[in-house]
């Protein structure tokens, strides 16, 4: 099993390029099963472990796909499948997207319910009373749902919370209904809006996409089509923490401002410097932090992806900073790991209390998933001494070629194999 060795306490310097988002290329990838024509999909990052299961995920629905440099083509010969199969559900929760363009094409799917994870349930009855809600029925059978619908009817959906997934899901479903459905409390994030353009270039008509009412109008026929993913806004933010925790200066080329202007804002109040420069972002940081309290929340507000990495941050500020989290259940299992290398955290319920130290200390340390292996990599960083970071396989999820990319900055950081 591979773990990384990170000899902290190096200012982070130069630039690096952003990937393209994980969290777009996903549904977008997905959605090409709406159509058996010809679809081509660029910046997609091609060596993250969930865009190799959303491919194999394609390929065992019977898509063919090519993959080329940063490049993914999709199209169809013979039939598609309607059911995903449980071993690729089990290791990536996006799989259950695979739900919306099936049921609409083909008026069946069954896809196995995902089961918890480390960071808490993440239910899918949003994305089910959204199909309901269309017309479909479903049943339960062994793990998987079965939905079915001879016709689903295009219509007013209103969701309960801004589910990211459960609004891409309904979207892509929608692209392939003749008529007008509109989507109210949808999710508002800059992915929601890259997909929509996909769908568009597809053949549907997508409005209010980044706003919390979009409408959709489909067509029984989508086509393929070229499109280019939107870069990793998350990937960008946890760059822009590390660069701060080293107290660096980077470049982070390719990099959105728009989409992280709640971030941005609070590091800014925390005494770093960002710049807007023409294609990307510039990050400097000298000294420890003033804390500052976050809470998360739905696109435009804090990221709960980037919650743990700004926690990492605030264990070095200047006195005390809450973090509440208020998108997912049990996401501070990062705190504990942290404490391991110096830090002050006090945890209950929804919220997390750091009181900032002077400097932390490398440590052998464990990632439990994506983001808290994040936060842990900006930790060790930061810290002084050698840290040995374990279950890494967490970190390739979402973050592609990051050791290549930190090396590149000045890190001292090896991956080995156990």
């Amino acid at each position: 099993m591979d773990q990384f060795i990170i000899d902290g306490g190096r200012p982070l310097r130069g630039s690096v390029a952003i990937s393209g988002s994980k969290n777009a290329a996903l549904p977008i990838l997905i959605a090409t099963l709406l159509t058996d024509e010809s679809c081509v999909v660029e910046n997609v990052p091609v060596k993250l472990r969930d865009i190799k299961t959303t491919i194999r995920l394609l390929e065992s629905l019977g898509k063919r796909v090519e993959v080329s440099g940063q490049t993914v083509r999709t199209w169809t010969h013979g039939s598609l499948k309607t059911q995903a199969p449980y071993e690729l559900v089990k290791q990536m929760r996006a799989s259950v997207l695979a739900a919306g363009p099936l049921l609409a094409r083909f008026g069946l799917v069954r896809v196995p319910i995902p089961g918890g994870c480390a960071i808490g349930l993440r239910p899918i009855d949003i994305h089910l009373r959204g199909f309901d809600d269309l017309g479909a029925r479903r049943i339960a059978d062994h793990g998987d749902v079965i939905l079915s619908a001879p016709a689903l009817k295009p219509g007013p959906l209103k969701l309960k919370f801004p589910s990211v997934g459960a609004t891409e899901n309904l979207m892509m479903a929608a692209a392939a209904l003749p008529g007008a459905t509109t989507i109210e409390n949808a999710a508002r994030e800059p992915e929601i809006a890259d997909l929509a353009r996909f769908l568009e270039r597809m053949g549907a008509q997508v409005r209010g996409a980044g706003s919390s009412r979009v409408s959709i109008r489909g067509s029984l026929k989508l086509s393929g089509c070229r499109h280019r993913v939107i870069p990793d806004r998350i990937e960008a933010g946890t760059f822009m923490l590390a660069a701060a925790a080293s107290q660096g200066h980077v470049r982070l080329e390719g990099a959105e401002p728009a989409h992280l202007q709640a971030v941005i804002r609070c590091m800014r109040q925390a005494g770093a410097k960002l710049d807007p420069c023409r294609g990307g972002i510039e990050v400097s940081m000298s000294g420890r932090p003033r804390p500052v309290s976050i809470k998360t929340a739905p696109y435009p507000g804090f990221p709960t992806d980037l919650q743990a990495p700004w926690m990492a941050w605030m264990c070095l500020a200047q006195g005390k900073a809450r973090i509440r989290e208020e998108v997912f259940e049990n996401r501070f299992l990062h705190a504990a790991e942290l404490a391991r290398m110096g830090a002050r955290i006090g945890v209950g319920g929804h919220d997390a209390v750091t009181e900032g130290v002077e400097a932390l200390n490398g440590a052998p340390i464990m990632a439990s998933d994506i983001r808290a292996g994040a936060a842990l990599l900006v930790a060790a960083l930061a810290a002084s001494g050698r840290t040995v970071l374990q279950r890494v396989y967490h970190i390739d999820r979402g973050y592609e070629k990051v050791e290549q990319k930190l090396r590149r900055l000045g890190a001292s950081l090896r991956r080995v194999n156990r």
